[in-house]
């Protein structure tokens, strides 16, 4: 089920951030600054020199014109933003939190405003209380979900996901899990939307959905999608499904109660939740709290 993306990236991670505080304690006189070179996982020593820097015995160039909110990597020659344009263009952006979210034609796929995206992602999967159950994640994005999983101490997360481009940049973002280091994460480049047909019955105990906007994945709100949901769950499973809070007001739908109306009709109990819709199949299920 794992095909092979791309390696992941193991150099230094700069931003603007990172590379004028080590800029200005070289101007100030200083040998060594201590920082993140991996978006705040771990602090780090590198030594400072007046026409490069040195991290884990190797020297790099002091890096020119770094742009705001903008993740930078070394590809062996200079530092490289991590963007691609293949039709949209899909971007690796910092966050104050450390763990960094994504954009696609600017528009930010995570919420990053009060929360961390990483913490965003780990509360809304303890509603489905992963430990111990093989769950079913629709579309893994930066794998934010399924690495809350693997904490949590899941048995087995099956994570699909269809943009290449958004393998690629889970290839180089040190948050994202590596589904190489841990079995447990069965990561597949494909279209949900298509593949759940191939499902078992009844294979998964808990499922976490997360997908793009209504306007661009409409297929993954459909009451078809729905019905293959609740075939490849088992009775009493948990779901949680992110809505967003779109406003009723400008768009004229209430996408939230259109998502619990079908879920229901599938056969699920509802309720709304942080920023999605809380289910169980077959009946209420009592959330964690």
């Amino acid at each position: 089920m794992i095909p092979p993306f791309p390696p992941r990236y193991d150099g230094p991670l700069l931003t603007r951030e990172v590379a004028t505080a080590m800029r200005a304690a070289a101007t100030a006189g200083d040998a060594v600054w201590s920082g993140s070179f991996d978006l705040g996982r771990r602090r780090e020593e590198v030594a400072l020199n007046a026409d490069h820097w040195r991290w884990r015995g190797r020297d790099y160039p002091w890096p020119q014109d770094l742009k705001e909110r903008t993740i930078y990597v070394w590809d062996g020659q200079a530092f490289q933003p991590v963007q691609r344009y293949g039709g949209s263009l899909i971007k690796l952006v910092p966050t104050e939190w450390g763990a960094p979210t994504f954009e696609i034609d600017g528009i930010k796929m995570l919420p990053t405003a009060q929360v961390s995206p990483y913490a965003d992602a780990q509360r809304k999967v303890a509603l489905v209380a992963p430990r111990g159950k093989h769950v079913l994640d629709t579309c893994g994005g930066l794998g934010y979900f399924a690495r809350a999983c693997l904490e949590d101490g899941v048995a087995r997360v099956d994570s699909f996901e269809k943009n290449a481009d958004v393998l690629w940049l889970r290839s180089l973002n040190p948050w994202s899990p590596d589904p190489q280091a841990d079995d447990r994460l069965r990561l597949a480049h494909a279209d949900i939307s298509e593949h759940i047909a191939t499902l078992p019955d009844a294979a998964y105990e808990a499922a976490l959905h997360d997908p793009p906007r209504f306007g661009i994945a409409g297929e993954l709100y459909s009451q078809a999608f729905y019905d293959q949901l609740a075939r490849v769950l088992r009775p009493q499973a948990r779901l949680f499904h992110y809505t967003g809070t779109p406003n009723r007001k400008t768009s004229g739908r209430d996408v939230p109660m259109e998502v619990s109306r079908r879920l229901e009709k599938a056969g699920f109990a509802t309720e709304r939740v942080l920023d999605g819709v809380f289910a169980g199949k077959g009946g209420a299920a009592k959330r964690r709290r």
